[in-house]
């Protein structure tokens, strides 16, 4: 397995000063992860959404963690790409610049950015983002294939063009597209690109996410390939903090998620803004209570409003993940494993939580989680000294 950190730079207090230094700070976190043997960040992007997601231009945030590491790998988690959010050309050059600078390290994942907070900004038409996106993948997925590109397809017409600079991994980084129903897993397997799932409902869910993906993987007949690069790579959400302090880890973690999960209802059409944004030091059971609580606010304003509460709404609300210690984590990864994931991604940095919690989780995950899966524990296992020496 394969394991990464995901950054959305949430941010309880949205002042200048703070968002400040929550980028800083997930900077920071970044370049622990590749001491600590982390095999690739990745970064969201999202626009206008206050709280929960101030990770707006995350071209440039990656551009910056390449260059303050040599290893690990660098990720969009996604690019939004409908047209009016970012020309797929556009996405292309800046996708092939980046993986030269980086020395070919980037993957690129596709999303809708569908929100409409997000898609009023940029006048972004909700009923095409679909579309828009699978034609971006397919001229992202032609681009670098001859000298020139020259796209005529349902939405866009393109002239012979070249498209400069050129990837180091050629045709061109491995792609993903972010899953969160069967549809879209159906459909990432159908265009042969890596899913990218959120996993907040716990390992059986993820399971039978894979199951499904696979299953649809191996009844493709390839008239929808993408591209002539298929990736099949199946990556799950984990929400981790992991302290020597157990029952502190589960709270703070907790805490982190409830603030997740009412930003994300906040922009979703589920209430009100997020709870205060001081992480008050609670036990782990008052936390599960309050998080139980926030989910039936939620049920209740979408009922009320009546908009439909599908089981994704209030998966985000599960308690039950990777918090605790490093033995309550290598346990949780050990259902990720059976259930066939190919890479854990970690979500570690959620509004709440305070900077030395994040890089502590980051620690105990290089010296103690990543080392238990390797088949060779010797590379983590020295990066991790390495990085604890520093």
């Amino acid at each position: 397995m394969k394991f990464s950190v995901i950054f959305e730079a949430q941010l309880a207090n949205p002042d200048p000063e703070s968002e400040h230094q929550v980028i800083r700070d997930c900077v920071e976190q970044a370049v622990l992860a590749e001491e600590m043997g982390f095999d690739r960040v990745w970064a969201v992007e999202h626009h206008a959404l206050k709280w929960y997601a101030h990770m707006s231009a995350p071209e440039i945030f990656l551009t910056w963690v390449a260059a303050r590491t040599s290893r690990i790998r660098v990720g969009h988690g996604v690019v939004c790409m409908p047209f009016r959010f970012n020309h797929p050309v556009r996405v292309a050059e800046r996708a092939a610049m980046l993986d030269l600078l980086s020395g070919g390290r980037l993957d690129l994942g596709a999303g809708r950015g569908g929100t409409r907070q997000e898609t009023s900004l940029c006048g972004v038409d909700p009923e095409r983002t679909q579309a828009e996106v699978e034609e971006a993948l397919r001229i992202i997925g032609r681009t670098w294939q001859q000298d020139e590109l020259e796209w005529h397809g349902e939405l866009l017409d393109i002239d012979p063009h070249p498209v400069l600079p050129r990837p180091v991994q050629r045709p061109h980084p491995p792609l993903f597209l972010a899953c969160s129903k069967q549809q879209t897993l159906a459909r990432a397997a159908e265009l042969g690109v890596g899913a990218l799932v959120m996993g907040f409902a716990g390992p059986d869910e993820v399971a039978s996410m894979k199951r499904f993906y696979d299953s649809c993987v191996a009844g493709r007949d390839g008239t929808h390939l993408v591209s002539t690069e298929v990736n099949d790579h199946f990556s799950a959400l984990c929400p981790t903090i992991v302290l020597d302090d157990r029952e502190r880890a589960r709270a703070v973690g907790i805490r982190g998620q409830r603030f997740f999960a009412q930003a994300i209802a906040h922009w979703y059409g589920g209430g009100g803004v997020p709870d205060d944004a001081v992480a008050d030091e609670t036990d782990s059971e008052t936390e599960v209570k309050r998080m139980r609580s926030a989910a039936e606010q939620v049920v209740a304003h979408l009922n009320e409003a009546r908009i439909p509460v599908r089981p994704t709404t209030t998966a985000v609300y599960n308690p039950e993940h990777a918090y605790g210690n490093a033995a309550d984590a290598i346990a949780y990864v050990e259902r990720l494993r059976a259930a066939g994931v190919d890479e854990v991604m970690c979500l570690v940095q959620m509004g709440t939580v305070p900077q030395e919690v994040c890089m502590e989780t980051i620690r105990q995950w290089g010296r103690h989680v990543i080392p238990h899966f390797s088949k060779d524990g010797t590379e983590h296992v020295a990066a991790a000294s390495q990085g604890a020496a520093r």
